[in-house]
């Protein structure tokens, strides 16, 4: 076997000695850094909070069961598009009112931003929004609209809801909108 051979081989060592110690250099002194008190420059930092808006988007009277209601929440435009909506009954996950039913959930496909504004359905016991048009995602709204079928991977966003007496507020976003990288833009 020739000396070519015998260094490019199996069992060939791929590490020279140089390359070694300067590796090991390089981890004794991020180990020593990390380790020491004292040595770092870090600064305390204060949180930077961010509100949601309050924004009344219906009163109790309106609802209807099964029949949604548009509105925009954060902000006004059309990556903001939700939707309010009244289960018949059926308890879900974050809903408020006297039946835990009502909930409001972003209408833009997590996947890539297909509209579903008028693709809700009840039936029997399942509350759905979907089929997006685009690759076909259904979200079930009774759980906090996690996704049942189709191409996303993302729950919808779902609208943190309050009732103050008639009155129905969005107070905050649970979730990232589908286009935003933030849920405002003051943020």
């Amino acid at each position: 076997m020739s000396k070519e051979n015998s260094k490019s081989g199996a069992g060939a060592c791929l590490l020279s000695r140089r390359n070694f110690l300067l590796g090991s250099t390089v981890a004794a002194t991020t180990i020593s850094v990390t380790l020491f008190p004292g040595s770092s420059q870090a600064s305390p930092m204060k949180a930077h909070v961010v509100g949601y808006p309050r924004k009344k988007i219906a009163t109790l009277k309106e609802l209807k069961a099964n029949q949604p209601i548009a509105f925009s929440y954060p902000e006004e435009g059309i990556l903001n598009n939700c939707i309010l909506v009244q289960l018949g009954g059926v308890e879900a996950g974050g809903g408020i009112g006297p039946q835990r039913d009502i909930v409001a959930f972003s209408s833009s496909c997590t996947h890539q931003g297909g509209p579903l504004e008028s693709a809700y359905k009840a039936v029997g016991e399942h509350r759905v929004l979907g089929q997006c048009p685009f690759h076909l995602s259904t979200f079930d709204l009774r759980r906090h609209g996690i996704v049942i079928s189709g191409q996303a991977y993302q729950s919808l966003p779902q609208v943190l809801l309050e009732v103050e007496g008639p009155d129905i507020f969005a107070v905050g976003m649970m979730g990232l909108l589908f286009g935003h990288d933030r849920n405002l833009r003051e943020a």
